[in-house]
């Protein structure tokens, strides 16, 4: 009788859970701030993110949504460090174009994109890492809980999080409207499948981070196939640029103006 009990109590419990989440978010959210979540793909590989909900989303009107994706020196498991870089950008553009921001943290010796960071090249891995594929199942499960605009998903990121962007839209082409790689690297040889992806991309020539020849390298190999691509090359700029990128007003509208077809 005592486990009977029980039973109905946690079935009830769950049950509240699930009438208690709508596309508006639970009772507790609070909108126009980030605030911690995580993901659980599998038992053995879960996302921490911060998310960020315009406030005065109301679930009526569908929104775009921003993914974002930190460098190397923000991993870890605090869910906070990934906002040292790209705040500010973040809470203005959900404010002005009632944007939803994630903005996942890669675990320690973890990267967005497995691959070396110090070879000129490199061929996108079969599999996307633990981190990517947890963060895209964070991205389905958000969009049961809001109204996102399909069509309208962008990605961004800088350094480890630019070979994240580049691996996005060549891995999943079909889910994001346009991607912002910062200082990053991707498979040059794959650039077929992602000419469609309005892609802007910057780097600094003097990085001594991540060579300028890997941004380069998927510029020329995405014109040579007539890709839809801009590239922007900060002369005597080292490694980081994020914080000029963020203030670029044009490159803002232009991200926000693009939209699936």
């Amino acid at each position: 009788m005592k486990i009977s009990s029980l039973f109905v109590v946690v079935f009830l419990a769950a049950a509240v859970t699930s009438l208690g989440s709508s596309a508006q978010g639970d009772d507790d959210e609070v909108n126009g701030t980030f605030r911690p979540e995580t993901f659980a793909l599998t038992d053995t590989n879960s996302i921490s993110y911060q998310i960020l909900i315009p406030e005065d989303y109301d679930g009526k009107t569908a929104c775009p949504l921003l993914l974002f994706l930190h460098g190397a020196g923000e991993r870890g498991s605090n869910n906070t460090a990934q906002l040292i870089h790209g705040r500010a950008m973040m809470e203005a553009i959900a404010k002005k174009y009632g944007c939803i921001v994630v903005a996942p943290q890669c675990p320690k010796e973890k990267q967005w994109c497995e691959v070396p960071w110090n070879q000129k090249e490199h061929r996108m891995p079969a599999e996307p890492s633990e981190p990517m594929a947890a963060t895209i199942g964070a991205l389905d499960q958000i969009a049961k809980r809001y109204n996102i605009d399909a069509k309208r998903t962008y990605v961004m990121g800088l350094s480890m999080g630019g070979y994240g962007t580049w691996d996005a839209i060549q891995r999943y082409p079909e889910r994001f409207a346009a991607a912002v790689p910062i200082c990053g690297g991707g498979d040059e040889q794959g650039v077929e499948i992602m000419k469609k992806t309005p892609t802007w991309a910057f780097h600094g020539d003097r990085d001594g981070a991540v060579p300028v020849d890997r941004s380069r390298q998927m510029v020329e190999a995405l014109k040579k196939i007539d890709g839809n691509i801009k590239y922007t090359e900060y002369a005597g700029a080292g490694h980081g640029i994020w914080n000029t990128v963020f203030g670029t007003e044009e490159m803002i509208v232009w991200l926000f103006s693009q939209k699936l077809k």
